[in-house]
Order: C-alpha cells, then sequence, then structure tokens
C-alpha cells in the first residue's frame, strides 16, 4: 500500500466533520465508550458533535481527553500539519508551517511541538544483534579566538548527541551531557539488550570503561579505528548511525536552521520516529493515533526553565 498524497490528504480531511468522523474510527473501532466510566451505552447528540453516556449521564466529545481538546485551530489544520510532519524527511520548520497554513509563528511553533511531543516512542523495546553507537556535536560553528581552527569540544558550545542504531533495526537519538564513560554506559544499559550480539563503535576512548560499566563483554565490542581513517574492516563500521547523523543534520541546518539545547531533545524523538518508520505506509494514520493517545502539551510548560 502506498501512504497518501498531500492532495489526498487535503481532499479527505478538508472539513471539520470528516476529521471527526476518522478520529471517532481511529479511538473506538469497534464502539463509542464513555472516557469517564468506560460504558458502551452512549446516545450521539448530533447537532452538539457530542455524546451522552447512558449511565453516568456525561457528555463527551471525540476530542475530550485529548491533545485535541480545547484546540482553537480547524481540525484540518492540525491533520495536514501533521502529514507535514510525517513526510519531510529532514523536518519542516514552524516558519516553513507558518507561511503554509497561516496564523502566527508562535501559534506554528507551539503546534509542531505538540505533534513532536506525541511522536515521543513510550516504553521502546531493548536494541539486539549487531548494534552501532556513536556521539556527534551539535550547534553553531565556533572559532578559536586564540588561534586558527575550531575551539575544542570541551570549551564549545555545542552539545553532544549519542546515537544508537540495531543493524536492521530501529534508531535512538539522546541529548547527553557528556560523552563520558559513565554517561554512555547508562544509555546502553537503558537501551540495548543484555545478550546483544555485538556493539560496534568507533575508537573515542570512553567505550571500553563504558563497556565495562554496562557488562557487555569485550568480546562483543567491536572498534573501527576512525583516528587512522578506518571506516570498514570487514563488517565493523559505523557507517549506519553516522548515516542517520548525517540525516539530523542536514534537518537541522537544512530545515530548521537553530535548535536550543532546552528543545533538542524533542527535535531528537521527531526525527527517530519519522526514521523508524520511513518504511511504514501508515505513518499519517499510526501519528494520528498517537496525537490521540498522547498526553496534552500545555504553553506553559513547553516554555517552563
Amino acid at each position: 500500500m502506498k501512504p497518501p498524497t498531500l492532495c489526498e490528504v487535503l481532499r479527505t480531511f478538508g472539513n471539520d466533520q470528516s476529521c471527526r468522523e476518522y478520529l471517532e474510527a481511529l479511538r473506538w473501532p469497534d464502539r463509542v465508550t464513555c472516557p469517564r466510566c468506560q460504558s458502551v451505552k452512549t446516545s450521539r447528540v448530533y447537532d452538539r458533535k457530542v455524546f451522552d453516556c447512558d449511565s453516568c449521564r456525561y457528555q463527551f466529545s471525540v476530542l475530550a481527553g485529548t491533545i485535541f481538546q480545547d484546540t482553537k485551530l480547524p481540525l484540518a489544520t492540525w491533520f495536514a500539519t501533521t502529514y507535514l510532519m510525517c513526510e519531510a524527511r529532514k523536518g519542516v520548520s514552524a516558519n516553513q508551517i507558518k507561511r503554509m497554513i497561516g496564523g502566527s509563528y508562535k501559534t506554528s511553533w507551539y503546534l509542531c511541538h505538540r505533534i513532536r511531543a506525541a511522536m515521543k516512542e513510550v516504553n521502546p523495546q531493548p536494541l539486539d544483534g549487531t548494534v552501532e553507537m556513536d556521539e556527534t556535536w551539535v550547534g553553531g560553528r565556533e572559532r578559536n579566538p586564540h588561534g586558527a581552527g575550531r575551539i575544542p569540544y570541551s570549551e564549545s558550545k555545542k552539545v553532544p548527541v549519542i546515537g544508537i542504531k540495531q543493524r536492521g533495526g530501529e534508531l535512538r537519538f539522546f541529548h547527553a551531557e557528556d560523552t563520558k564513560s559513565g554517561t554512555l554506559a547508562k544509555y546502553i544499559r537503558e537501551n540495548v539488550s543484555g545478550d546483544v550480539d555485538v556493539i560496534m563503535t568507533d575508537d573515542w576512548g570512553a567505550y571500553p570503561g563504558a563497556m565495562r560499566k554496562a557488562g557487555v563483554s569485550p568480546a562483543r565490542h567491536k572498534t573501527v579505528n576512525h583516528s587512522a581513517k578506518v571506516y570498514v574492516d570487514g563488517d565493523i563500521t559505523t557507517n549506519g548511525i553516522e548515516s542517520a547523523f548525517s540525516l539530523l543534520k542536514r534537518g537541522i541546518v537544512g530545515s530548521w536552521h537553530k535548535i536550543s539545547a532546552k528543545h533538542l531533545s524533542a527535535y531528537l524523538d521527531e526525527m527517530t520516529f519519522r526514521f523508524n518508520n520511513r518504511q511504514n505506509p501508515y505513518l499519517f494514520r499510526d501519528t494520528m493515533q498517537k496525537l490521540i493517545e498522547a498526553p496534552v502539551l500545555e504553553y506553559k510548560n513547553l516554555i517552563a526553565a
């Protein structure tokens, strides 16, 4: 099955009624259920677009208790923006969304962040088999004021991102505090299966200690020596995770242009979700399902320190 095109989405979900019907089918595939008492004995109040629970007399709409509750934006705008964020391989900026759907930049920025928050994976399965792990630094270009070349990462305002990818499987990105062995070990323990076949990394000096702290035996840790400009040694390589990093940086440079450290994790979650679902023909549907189930992200919490 081919994923829908933008024209098909706009044509199918161009009004409030069609959007509500689609959300109803996703939220209640069998029977409409009262969100308060879970009763299926409900009646539809057509002229008010709500349901009435025959058991507890609670009246609710398909938007009740979801991210769409109390939204002032048309549902068609939500659907179109969600589609654009799903299908843009390198992401789409809030400024671009503003130009395409209208309204203010603040509205578009908040809308994108609410969709982005819903994309975050909950309780993902541990990575197994052959796993590649690497780290990179993102942020503005900085020059050394005391001499030629760039300043060391230890003195830079760039922030580290740790990437872990299972070959033929899923990807994980994390905004980390540093790239020390203890930090790397933490992400290995939390995201890699205890009986992983092999973890492949470059020759960064913190990895042997990280593997030891995470309980990974030296026999299951393979290294490719990037310092000696060796990038493939048989089947030992980190080209898979570095390719994912390249896509991330193209998104930062070409689409988002600038990301604050405060919100970096949200953008990493979006990129991870889209990468892991790049072959999913039902990506739009699955994302709309996550929007229904996701907790509401309030603006005051989004901008809080």
